[in-house]
């Protein structure tokens, strides 16, 4: 076995890789897939943790040789950026051994993933990507949707970012033009617009992790999430449930449609699904590790995570089936409710004294100023609770939202 382990892009939760890999004995190399990390991952690129660190500039051919030295036997990609190189990459190095390369872009393009579903029957949202106002307003007419509830967002970004609503009756058009041409955080230019039917539901995040193209539970969660004027799916909190729940029962199977759909045949899946009224639909899914902190979270609600699945199968060859809820963990996404200098970090005081306290994080120093809170880059602190007693759980995040409504944020 080669004791390299090749990531690309270990940014954002993929950052947590390389100490993982290091401790069950192999050697990480990075790849970037630019010269810089994107805008959203600077922050957690650490070059210093690599011996080796390989650049795309341009030249596909050049990098697949360049890596060669290091006999791979699997490429791993550590965020959302990385995902199609790493397809492309694991196709020119070791072919057929991967996620199916054909279906590459219904992995990371939105649209591209809508179609991908259509064309194996799984149930979907009606959509449409186009750079046209005048194509995107026939296609409303031709699916009865004018003045619907829409949804309007860029077919590749992530965490929320771009990600609006069009109220019923209200200007797509304005909405369109806001996201098209812009450069997103993870460093693209929007091209296009997606337009999206509303869904109505409950939203879940479904962690998986497949090997040879079997699919395994790793979590599953229960979103809410708030809206702020025209902006929708900030998140709010997050509860773990248990693999033998309903809502898990009744998620499952559809979201294993969607993975095979998309051509995920190995390594890690991350799937955000709402349940409608006429049953699942998917929002979209990554071919990589959940973001925003989930790791952590996972492991402590389970005892395992996507970081830990992956590294039992590629070095020791081990794959789990499903997972075991360890403890009731809500994890709560703290927002600011405008831009402006944060001015009582202290209303926080006396959290960890709650009975189901178990960790916080404020991102923000007193007096800073800090972003309006639109999506999951720009919250202001996270809050874990974690309690066997539901209601003492419950009561605890009633305590939480109030120090939240008291945080006081002046203009700058």
């Amino acid at each position: 076995m080669s004791k390299y382990t090749i990531i690309v892009d270990p940014l954002s939760t993929g950052q947590e890789y390389t100490a993982a890999f290091k401790e069950a004995g192999q050697t990480p190399v990075a790849v970037l897939s630019g010269l810089e990390p994107p805008p959203a991952f600077t922050g957690s690129w650490h070059p210093e943790e690599f011996e080796h660190i390989h650049y795309l500039e341009g030249d596909l051919e050049a990098l697949a040789n360049a890596l060669k030295v290091y006999e791979p036997e699997y490429l791993i990609a550590g965020s959302e950026s990385g995902v199609e190189l790493c397809d492309s990459l694991t196709e020119l190095l070791i072919p057929g051994t991967g996620n199916v390369f054909e279906l590459s872009a219904a992995r990371r393009d939105k649209w591209q993933m809508a179609q991908a579903l259509a064309r194996a029957g799984v149930p979907h949202l009606r959509q449409l990507c186009t750079a046209d106002p005048a194509e995107a307003e026939q296609w409303l007419r031709d699916n009865d949707l004018v003045g619907k509830r829409l949804v309007i967002k860029p077919p590749k970004s992530a965490a929320g970012d771009e990600v609006y609503t069009v109220f019923e009756g209200g200007d797509w058009r304005e909405r369109f033009e806001r996201v098209l041409g812009r450069d997103n955080k993870m460093g693209l230019r929007n091209d296009a617009v997606l337009i999206q039917e509303y869904a109505e539901g409950t939203e879940y995040l479904v962690d998986s992790y497949s090997v040879d193209g079997r699919h395994e539970l790793v979590d599953v969660c229960r979103y809410t999430k708030i809206s702020r004027g025209d902006k929708i799916g900030i998140y709010h909190r997050i509860d773990f449930l248990a693999a033998d729940d309903p809502e898990v029962l009744a998620l499952w199977p559809y979201t294993k449609q969607v993975l095979d759909a998309v051509g995920i045949r190995v390594g890690c899946g991350h799937a955000e699904v709402m349940m409608t009224a006429d049953g699942p639909r998917l929002i979209e899914v990554a071919a990589r590790p959940s973001g925003g902190g989930h790791q952590m979270v996972s492991e402590l609600a389970t005892g395992d995570n996507h970081i830990k699945r992956t590294v039992a199968h590629r070095v020791r060859g081990e794959f789990r089936e499903s997972f075991d809820l360890v403890q009731h963990l809500r994890g709560i996404f703290i927002s600011a409710y405008r831009t402006g200098y944060f001015r009582n970090r202290e209303v926080f005081d006396g959290i960890d004294g709650l009975k189901s306290f178990h960790w916080m994080k404020i991102l923000h120093d007193e007096d800073a100023i800090v972003p309006e809170t639109v999506d999951l880059f720009t919250c202001l602190a996270w809050v874990i609770l974690i309690h066997s007693d539901a209601q003492t759980l419950d009561d605890d995040y009633q305590k939480v939202l109030g120090m939240e409504k008291a945080i006081k944020i002046d203009q700058p």
